[in-house]
């Protein structure tokens, strides 16, 4: 029995995932991680966007694909970085479309905290990451447990707006139910490819336009 340290209204619809035989083996694995090697983020932030956006308060689902691999970066939230930490080229693009698309200020800080409490929950596929070494936890079954997340998001709740930047995130538009909640897709954000689709995809806008038609209070990104 795996009794996992998260927010109560996520643990009650989680408990059956945290029973199955993978969870148990991936859970094996990561505290042997832990033990040995340096691990991103610090463990009791591993579930950091769970515990900042309940099941009940969620209202837009990011999708991420594995934390900041370099030291004081990852803090459990995808595209987010700790106050005082330089802001990855990812995020700097996020906030260059933020600021194009709704007139909002960009902010000095990386700390996506505040979303969160809005009801973002910034999910990375893969929860944990070895120092330096990018992928290093991907297809251990961190991938089965928040695809599990996703389709409980999309078959528990309505009007979520589920925001898929790039060709990963968007592998995950099967588990959503699309005629209930809005599913957003482009480029991924990373200088590499923002120019190609991610810069004008107004998608904080439009989010907030969805939100809005469902009498739901918008976001202020």
């Amino acid at each position: 029995m795996v009794d996992v340290k998260i927010e109560q209204s996520w643990k009650t619809r989680l408990n059956n995932e945290f029973q199955l035989p993978y969870f148990k083996t991936l859970t094996d694995f990561v505290r042997m991680e832990y033990r040995q090697c340096r691990i991103y983020p610090p463990g009791k932030l591993i579930f950091n966007a769970f515990n900042l956006c309940t099941f009940d308060a969620l209202k837009v689902v990011i999708i991420g694909q594995d934390p900041y691999h370099e030291p004081g970066q990852a803090q459990g939230l995808a595209f987010s970085v700790p106050d005082g930490v330089r802001i990855p080229p990812s995020l700097v693009n996020i906030y260059k479309e933020i600021s194009d698309d709704t007139g909002a200020v960009i902010p000095q800080s990386g700390d996506l905290t505040r979303w969160a409490r809005q009801g973002v929950l910034l999910l990375n596929a893969t929860l944990t990451v070895r120092e330096h070494l990018a992928g290093s936890h991907q297809r251990r079954g961190w991938e089965q447990f928040t695809d599990a997340v996703i389709r409980i998001v999309s078959q528990e709740k309505e009007h979520v707006a589920f925001i898929l930047w790039g060709s990963y995130a968007q592998s995950k538009a099967p588990f959503i139910d699309s005629s209930k909640h809005l599913i957003l897709k482009s480029t991924h954000p990373s200088p590499l490819s923002a120019h190609r689709g991610f810069f004008g995809n107004h998608h904080f806008s439009l989010t907030n336009q969805f939100l809005q038609q469902h009498g739901i209070t918008p976001i202020q990104w």
